[in-house]
């Protein structure tokens, strides 16, 4: 059994993972600027992150239509994935050079710039947690 600061603390940690993961993506393009037709790839995971958050705060939802088995040869429900991946895919929209390779190196580092941003916010976020959690355990202590 582990100790779980908050609900927040995994689903800030699979965000910043999410992120990170961005991160070397974008590099990766930036990287292959010359490599003839090469394709920037980018990394969708909102979707991912909200089935995460879903699944973190509404465990007990009553909202949701559980399906009923009235006969034993029925087929069991199919069980949701409990793995959340990214989705990859490819960057299209600009115009491909005549080696091919369609980088845009003015949109890769303002991607990188605003993925940078976003993952500083949530390690400020996760400090800020920690910080309460701390703040809790300290006042505690003094308490006795």
């Amino acid at each position: 059994m582990s100790l779980e600061i908050s609900k927040s603390a995994s689903l800030l940690a699979s965000a910043m993972d999410y992120r990170a993961a961005r991160q070397d993506m974008i590099a990766s393009n930036i990287a292959n600027a010359d490599t003839p037709y090469y394709k920037p790839r980018d990394i969708r995971f909102e979707e991912a992150l909200t089935a995460k958050k879903n699944e973190i705060f509404h465990k007990q939802d009553s909202h949701t239509l559980q399906m009923a088995q009235t006969d034993a040869k029925h087929m069991q429900a199919k069980e949701e994935s409990s793995s959340f991946k990214p989705t990859l895919y490819y960057r299209d929209g600009h115009m491909a050079r005549n080696d091919g390779n369609s980088v845009d190196l003015d949109v890769e580092t303002t991607e990188m710039s605003k993925n940078s941003i976003m993952f500083n916010a949530l390690v400020m976020a996760n400090k800020k947690d920690v910080a309460i959690f701390r703040s809790v355990i300290d006042a505690s202590a003094k308490v006795n």
